[in-house]
């Protein structure tokens, strides 16, 4: 059998958005499923809007993602020279003809074609014409039947067929040399020996003229399969207001690659009523017969969940390093790294995206607390201080201070004053985190340790003395 091969081939004109690392991943999951070959194409023909920004973005978000590829990169305007060699083969055979018609004439031609109903389409005023036009260089057409039909047999969407007379004879190379999108893509993939060709199905209107294109050449034709778009929650076009799009904004908000994975590939794939997926699980389960022919639509929510049920389970070594970043983006750059274990900890089973873990976490690792405003109004005044200062002599006596300890220590407390535990915890808990809601106290009082815990236990009581010096 036939080794698979697939491809990527992205326009670096912008971000990798998730519509196109979806297609991406198909088509890598497809080639590591079936052993293959997974190769990366850029497709950076349109000079004014490719950029090498871009094509590092795409490099980044596929590294990012894990989707390491067999061959390439490769580079359309590297092969510039072979597309003109094989439209000239065309030429001389009689497939494709000089075209020397102006954008001005063409335009007169589709708006009196409009005007009379008729479908625009290139009237073949240069297919029989005898001289050049000395100082315009022609653009090169692909001359296509009239008669028949071209058929698509579709590995998602099924059978389509297109009637030939429907189609135009589509320019391959402009007049300037560069290959057109139709023509370079068919090139590509037959000499790239690209057995799979899984795209967005905006792409479908393209294939019978591709179709046509590898037969002319007497190329393999390759098997076509045509993702349906993804739509925004509302079922309508994915758009800005449907909140991220590009991969590299979802590592910004502090999502994990294996869950933006995971829900990408579960955006029209399935396999029964399974939602997590491991790599190995999605490369050993993945087919194209389980693609539905749908459009998806996204669900913040379930990208949240996924990303909560990862953070719980990835190994410690690796949360410490994808949150680090987030933390050195808030000025914390040299952190214990005891402490920081520690802390990532105490809230892998609360947080859904890594900049909440570092948001919430922020605490454990500041020289000052800033109080909440409200929350120390409430907790940190003159009739919290007589207890604050009796919970310090509680800790002093232990060497050292380990969860138990201070749940112990808090539970006498509460029963030494009479008090409900409530009232006890939440003042500390202000003192030690700024604020009211934090993991268990006791649990923040052995990430933070004894020394650090008294330390700011006597700030509060400082704070409180200054903010009422009267009582």
């Amino acid at each position: 059998m036939t080794q698979v091969r697939t491809r990527f081939a992205p326009s670096p004109t912008g971000d990798l958005h998730i519509g196109g690392a979806r297609t991406a991943l198909f088509n890598w999951l497809l080639a590591r499923h079936a052993r293959g070959v997974f190769v990366l194409r850029i497709e950076d023909t349109d000079a004014a809007r490719s950029t090498q920004a871009s094509i590092q973005v795409i490099l980044d978000a596929m590294t990012w993602l894990g989707m390491d590829w067999d061959e390439g990169p490769f580079y359309q305007t590297q092969r510039m020279s072979f597309y003109q060699e094989v439209a000239e083969k065309l030429l001389k055979e009689g497939r494709a003809y000089p075209c020397y018609c102006t954008p001005e004439e063409l335009e007169a031609k589709r708006e009196a074609a409009l005007k009379t109903g008729i479908k625009p389409k290139y009237d073949r005023t240069c297919l029989h014409r005898k001289s050049s036009s000395p100082g315009r260089p022609p653009a090169i057409r692909f001359l296509s039947p009239d008669e028949g039909k071209t058929v698509v047999e579709d590995l998602i969407q099924g059978r389509v067929e297109f009637d030939n007379h429907e189609l135009d004879d589509l320019i391959i190379l402009r007049s300037d040399g560069l290959p057109t999108y139709n023509f370079s893509v068919v090139v590509d993939d037959a000499t790239m020996g690209i057995t799979h060709v899984i795209r967005g199905n905006d792409h479908l209107n393209n294939t019978p003229r591709q179709i046509q294109i590898y037969q002319a050449l007497g190329f393999p034709i390759p098997q076509f399969g045509h993702v349906s778009m993804i739509l925004g929650p509302d079922k309508k076009k994915l758009s800005k207001r449907h909140g991220a799009q590009s991969v590299m904004e979802y590592k910004k908000m502090g999502y994990l690659p294996q869950a933006v994975v995971n829900y990408l590939v579960r955006l029209g794939w399935s396999y029964g009523d399974q939602e997590e997926f491991n790599r190995e699980e999605l490369i050993e389960k993945f087919s194209l017969e389980a693609v539905g022919k749908s459009a998806a639509a996204i669900n913040p929510g379930k990208l949240d969940w996924l990303n909560a049920q990862y953070i719980k389970k990835i190994e410690l070594e690796e949360l410490v390093q994808r949150v680090q970043p987030f933390l050195e983006a808030k000025g914390f750059l040299n952190i214990d790294s005891g402490l920081l274990r520690k802390a990532l900890l105490s809230f892998r089973e609360r947080v859904k995206t890594l900049v909440e873990m570092a948001d919430l976490s922020e605490f454990y690792f500041c020289e000052e607390i800033a109080y909440d405003k409200k929350a120390a109004e409430t907790f940190l005044n003159r009739k919290t201080l007589p207890m604050l200062e009796q919970f310090i002599p509680f800790l002093s006596k232990e060497p050292t201070l380990e969860k138990e300890k201070g749940h112990r220590w808090i539970h006498q407390l509460a029963e030494m004053r009479g008090e409900p535990l409530v009232k006890i915890a939440q003042p500390i808990r202000v003192a030690l985190t700024g604020r009211t809601i934090s993991p268990p106290i006791d649990e923040v009082m052995e990430v933070l340790g004894k020394g650090k815990v008294i330390q700011r236990l006597e700030k509060a009581m400082e704070y409180i003395k200054e903010i009422s010096p009267n009582g």
